[in-house]
């Protein structure tokens, strides 16, 4: 069975129906895309799959249980994470600081040993800080952890959030444009970065994006929506060819 396992998918906003019967499944260690103009519908399916929006109908399975309609919080705690189109950091924090958060997040601390801080409040705390820096390393925004993530560059900012994510643990992690803002040696960077993350983490990872480029090099399969319905999924080399998709979204980029 897949990890993540969508099944006929649809809401609708009053009399919009913004999805319709969408279908995905992700597998363990897998990195699919989720591409389509402006308005297609990808946001929308992440927000649905994240826990932001309940569907109208259809099914979320991940690892075999049922789990459309719960909140972000319970979705993060059975392993899903996101990050946003629009950064959504905790600006007035440190780098670090924002990392440790998502990590205390899941921490086991009790209620007793955070009023007392004895031993375990404290051992508890420097092992966080240790897998921040870590986790940070692997970003290469390790010299950057006493700043404050307000002061970072856009393209640091984006990396600082894929940070936080993995900060939860998560088994399928969720990128709504990773890309958006870097120049095109941070790109670059940006797809070995993702193909680490997969084979480090061994998470699968759902990506929406518009730079076809990152798309098509680093996707194993791509999904295609166009005014909330599935056009097509295939391969890089198989979306490439699709005319619907070149209709849609690929234009003359395609050829």
């Amino acid at each position: 069975m897949p990890l993540l396992d969508i099944n006929n998918l649809t809401i609708a906003f009053g009399g919009l129906i913004a999805l319709r019967g969408f279908n995905l499944h992700l597998n363990q260690g897998e990195l699919i895309a989720l591409i389509g103009p402006n308005g297609a519908g990808k946001t929308t399916a992440f927000n649905i799959a994240s826990g932001v929006y309940a569907p109208t109908s259809g099914s979320i399975m991940l690892d075999e249980v049922p789990v459309a309609g719960l909140s972000p919080v319970q979705l993060s705690q059975m392993g899903i994470a996101r990050t946003f189109q629009n950064i959504r950091l905790f600006q007035s924090l440190s780098v670090i600081e924002n990392v440790i958060v998502a990590l205390n997040r899941s921490a086991e601390d009790g209620l007793l040993s955070t009023v007392v801080r004895g031993p375990k409040f404290h051992r508890s705390r420097r092992e966080s800080a240790d897998r921040a820096m870590s986790l940070l390393r692997t970003m290469k925004l390790d010299h950057l952890a006493g700043h404050r993530s307000s002061s970072l560059a856009y393209g640091d900012q984006r990396r600082l959030e894929i940070a936080r994510a993995l900060g939860t643990s998560p088994r399928i992690l969720m990128l709504d444009e990773p890309a958006a803002g870097m120049n095109p040696k941070e790109k670059l960077e940006l797809m070995d970065l993702i193909r680490f993350i997969r084979d480090t983490f061994k998470v699968g990872i759902w990506l929406i994006e518009h730079d076809m480029k990152l798309v098509m090099n680093i996707s194993e399969r791509i999904y295609v929506l166009d005014h909330g319905d599935t056009i097509a999924i295939g391969t890089p080399e198989e979306i490439k060819s699709n005319p619907k998709v070149i209709k849609a979204y690929l234009g003359e980029e395609s050829q």
